[in-house]
């Protein structure tokens, strides 16, 4: 079964990351929107429930953040025994995001 897993098709290890990288802005973006408009939404927070809820937040987002960035090296490290590949894609990940950040610094400084 596990062979079966992991046979899918080839993609680079450059195009994963950048869909990693991706995947994680869009996913901060989501939370951040719910930071930004969460009073909105939910009210204002007069009771122990909304910052117990944030910090669930929290530790829920760097569960998934931890998966969408560690998720497929690991496999490639432990299930193909790809070290280097491994490791390729975090940096490959890491640079994409670099590029993410310097790609929205000019739109907060605009807006």
């Amino acid at each position: 079964m596990k062979e079966t897993l992991f046979k899918k098709k080839k993609f680079s290890l450059r195009f994963i990351a950048f869909v990693q990288a991706l995947g994680l802005v869009v996913y901060c973006g989501l939370v951040a929107l719910l930071f930004w408009r969460g009073e909105k939404w939910f009210g204002p927070a007069n009771n122990f429930f909304m910052p117990a809820f944030l910090l669930v937040i929290f530790a829920t987002s760097a569960l998934i953040c931890g998966l969408l960035v560690l998720g497929y090296p690991i496999i490639l490290f432990w299930f193909k025994k790809e070290k280097t590949g491994a490791l390729k894609l975090v940096v490959y990940t890491a640079a994409w995001l670099i590029f993410f950040i310097f790609l929205i610094i000019p739109i907060l400084v605009i807006f």
